[in-house]
């Protein structure tokens, strides 16, 4: 049996860590149900003595687990034994009892994440959109609301101008929530910055919600354009290993 904890791994109690050869029945700890953790009482406690064990090493820290065990990545859940190289996804422990958001896949959805990686801003506990067109903004507004829940206004702000040398009006629209931020970074492979994310493969679920990750993406970083009656679109990114790897979804060349 290789899909456990080794003994010694720390797992989440609710009054604490604890490693799991001290956890007990009636223990109360938090748990996974989907995609959500909810608090569960453990009820029995079985031990066996494992022939292999696997050392997970990540950039924040080492753990040894069974080489089944789960871990959640951009591809969904792997094994631990085939997780080289991969993002693994994790949280802070005080993270755990956080109100978690129910995020709708569709058009609205994929509208937000192609506007956020084309021109959003992905910080430690908010999201934001600050550009020059109030009509964008208000789209993405929308969409942020219709597929998280979340209130999203725009507001009128100001904003320094290296080329004109003055400050600049525009429009912004701010979310606070350390969920979304963090569900945005697991989308794009965990680092948001417009130069090192990756393609978010999580638009790929179904052709609504990649159709609005298009829309979302153009109208951040790119253009509709007509050829004779054909209507396309043309995007544009420095991102090498991002453009790389949209380009053959769509049927699209790219040369770097």
């Amino acid at each position: 049996m290789g899909y456990g904890p080794t003994s010694k791994l720390l797992v989440n109690l609710v009054d604490g860590c604890a490693q799991a050869k001290n956890v007990v029945p009636g223990s109360a700890m938090w748990t996974l149900d989907g995609d959500r953790t909810v608090r569960t009482t453990v009820v029995d406690v079985a031990a066996v003595k494992g022939r292999q064990a696997v050392d997970v090493v990540t950039d924040h820290m080492t753990f040894t687990a069974g080489p089944d065990l789960l871990l959640l990545t951009p591809d969904g859940w792997t094994r631990a034994a085939d997780a080289a190289g991969k993002t693994v996804a994790w949280t802070h422990a005080k993270k755990l009892c956080r109100e978690r958001l129910t995020i709708r896949p569709g058009y609205e959805f994929g509208y937000f994440v192609g506007a956020t990686c084309a021109d959003g801003t992905v910080y430690k506990n908010y999201v934001s959109l600050i550009v020059n067109d109030e009509g964008f903004t208000s789209r993405y507004a929308a969409a942020l609301t219709a597929c998280t829940g979340l209130s999203a206004k725009v507001e009128s702000v100001t904003r320094p101008s290296g080329y004109l040398k003055r400050d600049v009006s525009g429009f912004r629209v701010r979310v606070v929530s350390s969920y979304l931020s963090d569900a945005i970074r697991h989308y794009v492979g965990g680092d948001p910055h417009h130069m090192r994310q990756r393609f978010p493969r999580v638009v790929l679920r179904d052709i609504d919600t990649f159709r609005g990750f298009l829309d979302g993406y153009t109208d951040g970083d790119g253009c509709r354009v007509t050829w004779g009656k054909y209507e396309g679109r043309v995007v544009a990114s420095a991102n090498v290993p991002f453009s790389t790897e949209w380009a053959p979804i769509i049927g699209a060349r790219f040369t770097p």
